[in-house]
């Protein structure tokens, strides 16, 4: 620390400011404000989330309100207009807020709501046509999957890039994009893993996820009315699919009330010997997020009909989580995946088996990517 060129006081030269405001701009700004801003929500009645320390629920008698806040971007979601309408004079008293009305932009998602339909649409079509002229990929020839079929790419394939800022740039802003896109989960997971050592060939599989972009710019993700108490749950991972590591990759995708509120496709830690074993990680990795969501809902007056469905497509794996039996041939497996079978056991999660082809596996594999997608939800094409 040393005192700003032209302040300098020729008495003190070694002495600093005291910071006794947090300004805006410095890295402890977001967490001042977080503190300032909680504190206040609080005091008006607003409890914490446990699950997710961004959202806060106020609930009182019939009267529900729900915040989330991400720095100083928030969303207020109430059933009555007056409580909201009260609220948002007290936050202007306090803070120097705007309110910008009904939901339509939100850190680069696009909210579109149909009265008609009774739909919520969340797309990311500006932030995706930014990003394609960001990378000067406007002009690019569109294609329909977004990885190519065929032996997946090592790390040691191709030339090393000369600056790897643009591809670094390039997968990070992808990573975002999955927000709304799970059709390109599984592709940007599969770029991500070259970070370290990016070539010539990791970079035109990157530039294929754009030129994917480019060809369906119209996939959103849709919101409607459902039964939220009994959500569907699939589960799949492919065996040893990394070339270099030989680590399997899990995919899962969680619906409530018809709609896809979650979905994964993550390289597992440890390698497994076995399909069983790495099917069996992956049922255990997405029981931790039903569990996760199981508390939300709690949180919210949601309360979900027990057990939930999880869907498999492999039998050994099924019946391996409802066998408490501890076979020599399973005692590699960690501890920490057998977790799901209490869950089993307590009745919260069962575990059925689902034929290959009913297997929504868009997640784990490359192949059969148009079908895989259309069991996910319909594509939109929308070129430009």
């Amino acid at each position: 620390m040393e005192q700003p060129p032209g302040f300098v006081d020729p008495h003190h030269p070694t002495h600093v400011c005291l910071l006794q405001k947090s300004l805006y701009g410095p890295k402890q700004a977001p967490r001042a404000w977080y503190e300032r801003f909680s504190q206040y929500l609080l005091q008006y009645g607003f409890s914490n989330s446990a699950c997710d320390t961004s959202m806060f629920i106020y609930h009182k008698g019939t009267a529900r309100m729900i915040l989330l806040v991400y720095v100083d971007d928030i969303i207020l979601v109430d059933y009555s207009y007056a409580l909201l309408t009260t609220f948002i004079t007290s936050l202007k008293s306090e803070f120097g807020m705007k309110d910008l009305g009904p939901l339509h932009y939100f850190l680069g998602i696009e909210a579109t709501y149909d009265s008609k339909a009774q739909k919520l649409l969340l797309t990311q079509n500006k932030y995706s046509l930014d990003f394609l002229k960001k990378h000067g990929m406007m002009g690019c020839k569109p294609c329909k999957t977004p990885v190519a079929q065929g032996q997946r790419a090592s790390i040691c394939d191709g030339t090393n890039l000369s600056d790897v800022t643009f591809y670094i740039s390039l997968v990070g802003g992808l990573q975002y994009l999955t927000l709304t896109r799970p059709d390109i989960s599984f592709a940007v997971n599969y770029v991500s893993q070259l970070l370290h050592k990016p070539t010539d060939v990791h970079l035109q599989l990157a530039k294929r996820i754009l030129r994917y972009i480019k060809g369906y710019l119209g996939q959103r993700i849709t919101l409607t009315f459902g039964n939220c108490f009994e959500p569907q749950d699939y589960s799949d991972s492919d065996w040893a699919g990394c070339p270099d590591t030989r680590r399997s990759t899990s995919g899962y995708c969680i619906f409530v009330g018809g709609n896809l509120v979650s979905w994964s496709s993550k390289k597992q830690q440890t390698i497994s010997r076995s399909s069983t074993e790495e099917e069996y990680h992956g049922l255990a990795n997405v029981a931790a997020e039903i569990l996760r969501l199981s508390y939300l809902f709690e949180e919210l007056a949601f309360h979900l009909s027990l057990p939930c469905k999880l869907f498999c497509d492999n039998q050994g794996a099924g019946s391996h989580t409802a066998n408490p039996i501890f076979h020599a041939r399973t005692k590699h497996i960690e501890v920490d995946y057998h977790m799901i079978r209490d869950l089993i056991k307590y009745g919260f999660l069962r575990v059925s088996y689902v034929h290959t082809s009913h297997q929504i596996d868009l997640f784990t594999k490359k192949s059969q990517f148009s079908a895989l997608w259309a069991k996910l939800m319909p594509p939109v094409r929308t070129s430009v």
